[in-house]
């Protein structure tokens, strides 16, 4: 890491409310910005630090360090905690992040439900909103993105200054597969048609950014999950219909339309003419949980909390988790040909016991396949973020457009 550095700022911690937020580093602003970031990305990986741990981190000097710290102590951005004793020398004062020192807003739109979560500077959630639906109507949900953005955003308060963007999470075509959901030609059409980040953008003066709801997921878990220490993974997201994302090196692939990790349109065999294949999304999706408990005249969400591994739901679980396994299996042994990957990572809104006893089956469903030509099969991951992935992936985009060293925003360090 290079160097250089100016006189630091004077610093006003007197001030009675909470100051605005500079700018952070781009390529446009050099490098005293750059290493504002990496000061910052350390603390977030690592955790709280004392500055000789933060140079040591970071390769900076700790001259240099003294005075990054002064100028992210004057944005507030800073939080020094109580001093570790008990050592040769002066006692070291830990500095963290200031939870406080930015927030940022998540919204996920799903075709079942509609998620608003507030998430404060060190990616933790502080509120959460949540709506749910048959399928959304969009002169219902519009409506209701604008009023639940407003009040999280009001409930700061003096705080509300401090917030630095907003992040959309939505399926790549929130009307697909319109004839499974027994929706029309122009409700799927109504969706596919329009622009939900440009809506967005109309209701608040903050800068809007937008991902594949599965991919933000895949950003929470890159970030803040197993991510941290699997460099390269197929994310996979079980909920109405599966999805996935892509990670590469530690980096989100977004794909050339950012729709990489489309795993729902995997074919499960050869085509014939004149006869498609059926994809994986009429395999391994909840919704064809959802239908065999209805046709059993089950309450079909129970798809997605703890009564799907109890009866009488049970019977009907144990059918459909063997053939989704065996469709995730199918999707795994194709992924790792293309991408020889150190693992999958499997992730839901359904219930933890659930997800569990889907991933002992992939397991099991592997082993069913020559690897002959293939180095191993990957191992299988339970995610750590649950339902809560895809708008906490959402908030974190603009999170890390601020504050990451990289202007990949999803990069980890």
């Amino acid at each position: 890491m290079l160097d250089t550095d100016a006189s630091p700022p004077a610093v006003d911690n007197t001030a009675a409310s909470p100051a605005l937020l500079r700018q952070r580093g781009s390529n446009h602003v050099g490098l005293r910005q750059f290493n504002e970031r990496v000061v910052l990305q350390a603390l977030r990986t690592h955790g709280s630090l004392a500055k000789a741990e933060m140079a040591r981190v970071t390769g900076l000097t700790a001259q240099t360090i003294g005075l990054i710290t002064a100028r992210l102590d004057e944005d507030q951005l800073l939080r020094r905690e109580a001093p570790v004793r008990g050592r040769v020398g002066q006692p070291s004062v830990p500095i963290g992040l200031n939870p406080d020192g930015a927030f940022a807003i998540g919204i996920k739109i799903g075709r079942r439900s509609a998620d608003w979560l507030l998430v404060d500077f060190t990616g933790h959630v502080r509120e959460r909103i949540v709506l749910d639906y048959a399928f959304p109507d969009i002169d219902v949900l519009l409506p209701a993105i604008r009023t639940h953005l407003n009040q999280l955003l009001d409930g700061l308060g003096p705080l509300r200054s401090r917030v630095v963007g907003v992040g959309v999470a939505a399926p790549f075509q929130l009307g697909g597969w319109h004839r499974m959901l027994g929706l029309t030609e122009a409700q799927s059409e109504a969706w596919n048609n329009i622009d939900l980040a440009e809506q967005v953008q109309q209701m608040t003066e903050l800068p809007v950014s937008f991902a594949k709801d599965t991919s933000a997921a895949c950003v929470a878990e890159l970030l803040q999950g197993r991510g941290r220490d699997i460099p390269s993974f197929l994310y996979l997201f079980m909920d109405t219909f599966v999805g996935g994302g892509l990670v590469i090196n530690s980096h989100l692939h977004r794909g050339l339309h950012g729709n990489a990790g489309a795993v729902a349109s995997l074919p499960l065999s050869p085509a014939q003419p004149g006869l498609p294949p059926a994809q994986l999304i009429s395999q391994a999706s909840l919704w064809e949980l959802e239908q065999r408990f209805r046709e059993h005249g089950l309450d079909p969400m129970a798809a997605y909390d703890k009564r799907v591994l109890q009866a009488p739901w049970l019977e009907h679980s144990r059918g459909w988790i063997a053939r989704a396994a065996a469709g995730l299996a199918h999707c795994i042994v194709s992924a790792t040909a293309f991408l020889d990957l150190d693992a999958v990572v499997v992730d839901g809104a359904a219930a933890p016991e659930l997800l569990q006893a889907l991933c002992e089956g992939a397991r099991h469903a592997l082993a069913d396949y020559n690897w002959e030509g293939l180095h191993q099969p990957p191992r299988l991951e339970l995610g750590t973020m649950g339902s809560d992935a895809r708008a906490l992936g959402g908030a974190l985009l603009p999170l890390h457009a601020c504050f990451a060293p990289d202007t990949d925003i999803f990069l980890k360090a």
